[in-house]
């Protein structure tokens, strides 16, 4: 090297050590700030060792530091790209090495409190196995099991989950109830006896979920089917009760195939041989031929070809007089019985739509006798109390995001909506379908009525607590009062952020409880990605993964993980590269589904292959076979 280029190299350095040297002052004096405003301190006015790491990364990752990492790592040092997990023993080396390089003793720098770069990996190591238990000797990162009301009954299929690798089972108070998860967590621990391994329990408290409200039962077809019968020559007719309403419960068992109720008019004209003749919902002739007197209770009629009958479906009484069928009565008859379901609501783009509480059921739009629509179609919403506090312009999102509408004016009882996003063959609108309003403040509180009720059953039999839609330092701190109300001072922790206003309040969601509780975060990335939207998600999941390092706090990444193999068996591809890109979190979940221990022996194995690639933000250069060396090729 020319003496001109070592003199440049000289200055750089130079420039580099001042330039650290003041990174490292601000990013002190950033911190400290930070703690006073998101933190407690201690008795002795000290913080965890954790929460000052995290200030530190905070602080660090405020200012745009590519121009600086772009410099030194063309000088063959640390570009800062690494640091999460000991901000300022990173920072600490780099200066160290500049100082060196320019030949100066290194200048005394400011103690703190805050992890090496060894210790600060093994706090998140310790953090991980204090939360989720000890690793599997094949895998570091756990897995997570959503159990299905199932696992209540059947302990063969909790012990195969821990058999092919589960690691902690999450209970969801959304659903069941306390006889149901005392059966499943009964099963766990007799599956823990019987396999040899510990598993651990998690229970997310349900939080205040808007869901969509019941819907209108509206009477389904009914199927007239005669069997299949050799000895009829082909098949047999059906035996079909007609009898009063008050009659219905009376009939013997056996009696007949099906039970309908007739009007009593109709049951006390007819006689044997009569038809009640109709065009069923097929637009095919069919007809009910009376058989017997049932002695006061109907008739018996028989069905001799398969028939498909509504409650609107008119039927004609008929009977032979004179060598002719003549109508017995002018009326239609009617015969009801059928069952309920209920009714369709489908959505197109452009459709008006009223959100309403729940005491109104659901319904489709209603029409007059031109087709044109007299009233839009309305479903209501679990906590009619937000209904007051949407405004025209407010985004609402239903069913994870697979409808979308936008708030157009307010009434005093409901909320008039025009759908935004709809699929292009229209959106079918369910009961009990998940509703997001993105930065909407809905004055919920951060636990509900039935999260306080069940959280004393958590914590007589939980590990974790789940906490639902959890927004501010303000509800953690709610929730930790009334753990230790409960006397439960070390259940740990898992803060599932689900809303914009978590992913914003996530610092202060953090320092507020590190050192207090056991802490871990669950990136629900079903609910934000409808928040946030999904292209920004897979950037907000590396922001929530790189500052949880930074606080040596445990992630867990939820939602959608080999779903479609848990739910019918098939792999799609997309869903393997999002599992193996899953190790990078310290546990990662599974929802249930029919195929649910197939999908966890997949994962199983893609999270014990990839652990020797990847190492949080870090890849992991273990010998690759394509780069092993072959023998020459023949010339």
């Amino acid at each position: 090297m020319i003496e001109s280029e070592l003199a440049v190299a000289a200055a750089e350095y130079r420039a580099l050590l001042s330039e650290m040297l003041a990174l490292r002052g601000e990013v002190l004096e950033d911190a400290a700030q930070r703690l006073r405003w998101y933190a407690w301190a201690d008795a002795d006015g000290t913080y965890a060792v954790s929460a000052r790491n995290l200030a530190d990364y905070l602080a660090l990752r405020c200012r745009d530091l590519r121009p600086l990492q772009l410099r030194l790592a063309r000088q063959g040092l640390s570009s800062l790209g690494r640091v999460e997990a000991h901000v300022l023993a990173s920072i600490d080396q780099v200066i160290g090495v500049l100082a060196v390089l320019c030949d100066q003793p290194v200048p005394p720098l400011e103690p703190a409190a805050t992890p090496g770069f060894d210790a600060g990996n093994d706090l998140l190591t310790l953090n991980t196995r204090n939360v989720f238990g000890p690793p599997q000797p094949r895998r570091t990162a756990r897995i997570m099991v959503t159990m299905p009301s199932e696992a209540a009954s059947n302990e063969a299929l909790v012990r195969a989950l821990l058999e092919s690798g589960m690691d902690c089972a999450r209970i969801n108070c959304a659903h069941d109830d306390l006889p149901v998860w005392r059966h499943m967590i009964e099963n766990i621990r007799r599956a823990e006896a019987s396999v040899g391994r510990g598993c651990r329990i998690l229970m997310d408290l349900a939080g205040h979920k808007l869901r969509t409200g019941p819907l209108e039962d509206a009477p389904a077809s009914t199927r007239l089917r005669p069997r299949r019968s050799a000895a009829a020559g082909g098949r047999e007719p059906l035996t079909v009760a007609l009898v009063t309403a008050a009659a219905h419960h009376a009939l013997p068992d056996g009696l007949a195939d099906v039970c309908l109720v007739a009007e009593e008019w109709v049951l006390a004209a007819m006689k044997a041989g009569d038809r009640l003749q109709f065009t069923d919902l097929r637009g095919r002739n069919r007809r009910l031929v009376a058989e017997r007197d049932l002695e006061g209770l109907g008739w018996l009629v028989h069905c001799s070809r398969t028939s498909v009958i509504g409650p609107a479906t008119a039927m004609r009484l008929m009977r032979r007089q004179n060598g002719r069928w003549t109508r017995v009565a002018d009326d239609s008859v009617h015969l009801s019985g059928h069952r309920r379901l209920p009714v369709k609501i489908r959505l197109h783009l452009g459709d008006a739509l009223q959100l309403t509480g729940p005491e109104l059921p659901g319904r489709p739009p209603l029409r007059d006798a031109e087709g044109n629509e007299r009233e839009p179609a309305r479903i209501g919403i679990t906590a009619p109390r937000v209904l007051s506090r949407l405004h025209p312009g407010q985004a609402v999102w239903i069913d994870d995001g697979r409808l979308g509408a936008v708030v157009e004016s307010t009434g005093p009882d409901f909320v008039a909506l025009r759908v935004t996003h709809a699929p292009p063959d229209g959106f079918r609108l369910r009961a009990d379908k998940g509703i997001n309003l993105p930065g909407a403040e809905l004055g919920l509180g951060p636990l509900s009525r039935k999260d306080l009720a069940d959280l004393d059953f958590v914590v007589r039999h939980a590990d974790l607590v789940g906490f639902s839609f959890v927004e501010s330092a303000g509800d953690m701190r709610v929730l930790m009062e009334e753990l230790k109300r409960r006397g439960a001072g070390a259940l740990a922790i898992v803060a599932k952020i689900e809303t914009g206003r978590a992913l914003r309040n996530l610092p202060e969601i953090m320092l507020s409880t590190i050192g207090r509780y056991p802490l871990a975060i669950m990136i629900a990335r079903g609910d934000l990605a409808v928040e946030v939207g999904g292209e920004r998600l897979a950037e907000i999941q590396e922001e929530i993964l790189w500052l949880a390092e930074g606080g040596h706090v445990p992630v867990i990444w939820a939602t959608q993980v080999l779903e479609t193999m848990a739910k019918t068996g098939a792999v799609s591809r997309p869903e393997l590269s999002d599992a193996a890109m899953s190790v990078r979190a310290e546990c990662v979940m599974l929802n249930k589904g029919p195929f649910i221990v197939s999908a966890l022996r997949t994962l199983d194995r893609i999270l014990h292959r990839m652990q020797d690639h990847q190492q949080k933000k870090m890849p992991q250069l273990r010998a690759l076979n394509l780069a092993v060396a072959q023998d020459p090729p023949l010339v």
